[in-house]
């Protein structure tokens, strides 16, 4: 295991979670838009996270061979997809985005977003981000240690 695995892993996953507060904001931000561009109501995203694959990663060129084992594994974000739950109906026959004709006349669409999920996985982001913050520090501390003792 390389001197900065460690950090690369906690790195990986600092990243990932800040994407997954900034995808869940904007989940709660939308939560009541009825219209977007794309036509239709907003519709929730969320973060899909894979583990990292062995990548081109910075290799140090005095190391032996046999000393390195590739970048740290942690994380990656494989994509932010779109919710395809089914938009909530709302009755209000006097909001523009009404339904005019059909047996859901005056319901409205409304967003798939749930505040209370929204605001347990953004709790669970949080700590995940607190987490690998700590373990970033910790390696650091390690590492600033061996360096005393090398003295």
């Amino acid at each position: 295991m390389g001197l900065f695995t460690s950090i690369n892993i906690a790195a990986s996953g600092l990243a990932a979670e800040r994407l997954r507060s900034d995808v869940i904001a904007d989940n709660i931000a939308n939560a009541s838009t009825t219209r977007t561009p794309e036509g239709g109501p907003f519709q929730r995203s969320r973060v899909i996270l894979r583990p990292k694959n062995a990548q081109p990663y910075f290799r140090l060129p005095f190391q032996p061979e046999g000393f390195d084992n590739g970048a740290g594994q942690g994380v990656r974000v494989s994509a932010v997809e779109k919710d395809s739950s089914p938009a909530r109906l709302m009755y209000d026959p006097t909001h523009p985005d009404a339904i005019k004709t059909g047996p859901k006349t005056g319901y409205v669409e409304m967003p798939n977003v749930n505040i209370v999920t929204e605001m347990v996985d953004l709790i669970a982001a949080s700590r995940a981000y607190d987490a690998n913050s700590t373990m970033a520090n910790g390696s650091k501390a390690m590492f600033m240690k061996a360096l005393e003792i090398g003295r």
